[in-house]
C-alpha cells in the first residue's frame, strides 16, 4: 500500500492491524493509495451484490465512506479523529462482474472538516457511482 511518509504512525498501525476494519474486509476492500488529497481503493463484485445480481448500491456507498473517512483521518493528523456526518451517492450505472476502483479527491480540507469526492469505476474506466463525504475533525477523547 502507497502512503505519504508523514503519516502517523498510530493511524498506519490501526489500518494494517484491522485491514481497515470488519466490514471492509469482508467486502474484499484493498487500498492501494492512501493520503489526504487523493486515495485509491479496489472491490470485488462477486460477494457485494444484490438480489438481481449487480452491484449493491450500498457497496458503493462502504467502498466510498471507507476511503473518504480515511483520507480524513490522515488530514486531521495525530492526536485527532475524523467522524463521518454526511455521505451520499448517485448511482449511474450497473455492473454484474468484476472489479471495481475507487478514486477519492478531496474537495475541501479545514481544521475541523473535511470533503471527499469518491468515483467508483468498472474495470473498462466507466463512471459507476459518485460518492460524497464529509468528516468533522476533533481531538481524539483522552483514554
Amino acid at each position: 500500500m502507497k502512503y505519504p511518509d508523514d503519516l502517523d504512525p498510530e493511524l498506519v498501525a490501526r489500518l494494517v492491524e484491522s485491514g481497515g476494519g470488519t466490514l471492509t474486509r469482508k467486502m474484499g476492500i484493498e487500498f492501494l493509495e492512501l493520503g489526504a488529497d487523493r486515495s485509491v481503493a479496489t472491490m470485488p463484485v462477486e460477494g457485494n451484490t444484490q438480489v438481481i445480481g449487480i452491484l449493491h448500491g450500498g457497496a458503493h456507498v462502504v467502498l466510498g465512506e471507507s476511503l473518504g473517512s480515511i483520507s480524513s483521518a490522515i488530514h486531521a493528523g495525530p492526536g485527532r479523529i475524523a467522524m463521518g456526518i454526511e455521505v451520499n451517492a448517485t448511482h449511474t450505472r450497473a455492473v454484474s462482474s468484476g472489479i471495481v476502483t475507487a478514486t477519492c479527491t478531496a474537495i475541501a480540507l479545514s481544521r475541523t472538516l473535511a470533503t471527499h469526492e469518491i468515483v467508483v469505476r468498472d474495470e473498462e474506466g466507466r463512471r459507476l457511482s459518485t460518492v460524497r463525504i464529509t468528516n468533522i475533525l476533533k481531538d481524539r477523547p483522552a483514554p
